[in-house]
């Protein structure tokens, strides 16, 4: 493992539980896209069937169960906690995010590296994950002011992909015939989908203002 492929791990688990600490601790989730949680939560559990049937290291199978453990503690936090179930703002989520599954299912049968139902849930998984961050990008939009435990969850997600990117570079140079071309374009349509997030993250920390994106 390179220290791309660290940094990119620890940055996306620090984005989980940057999330988990505002929703467990202020007991709130307003700001927070229940449709996009739902999609991360559905991104793990197709992508890490193999956990109990393909064992890789103790690091790779902790990371999965956190991951896994994690997204459908938040789903389960925003639609069931008595207390936090109140904040959320479902008049304001109302992104249809099926219309986002289906496609990228369909997209998982017909272009993947082998036809097998493990590998098409992971392919799914790649092309889910990348789009999985619009429900919540649109009510930011529609909300426009964003607290900053949501808008440093929402970085360190974006922080957490570009890294991957270096992670790719790297072997890309240094191990012979690495060559994914699904995971890199999904990965890039990722990274792009936070650039407009990216500069007005940017612009509010050098400015020290209130993070806030325009109508």
């Amino acid at each position: 493992m390179n220290i791309f492929r660290l940094a990119g791990d620890m940055t996306h688990l620090a984005s989980v539980l940057v999330l988990l600490l505002k929703i467990h601790t202020i007991k709130s989730c307003a700001g927070v896209s229940l449709k996009t949680q739902e999609l991360y939560a559905l991104v793990f559990a197709t992508r890490y069937l193999d956990i109990f049937t393909d064992f890789i290291s103790v690091y790779n199978t902790i990371m999965k169960l956190i991951f896994l453990g994690s997204s459908f503690s938040i789903v389960w936090y925003i639609r069931r906690h008595r207390v936090v179930r109140r904040s959320y703002d479902k008049d304001q989520d109302t992104f249809r995010h099926y219309l986002l599954i289906v496609p990228c299912l369909l997209l998982a049968l017909f272009i993947h590296e082998k036809l097998t139902f493990k590998e098409v849930m992971w392919t799914f998984s790649i092309y889910l994950e990348a789009v999985a961050i619009l429900p919540q990008l649109v009510l930011l939009q529609r909300t426009r002011n964003i607290d900053n435990l949501t808008g440093q969850y929402i970085f360190l997600l974006g922080a957490y992909r570009s890294l991957y990117i270096l992670n790719w570079i790297y072997r890309y140079f240094t191990e012979p015939h690495y060559i994914h071309w699904i995971t890199w374009i999904a990965g890039l349509v990722q990274t792009l989908l936070y650039a407009d997030f990216f500069y007005y993250y940017f612009e509010s920390w050098k400015n020290n203002v209130r993070l806030q994106l325009p109508a």
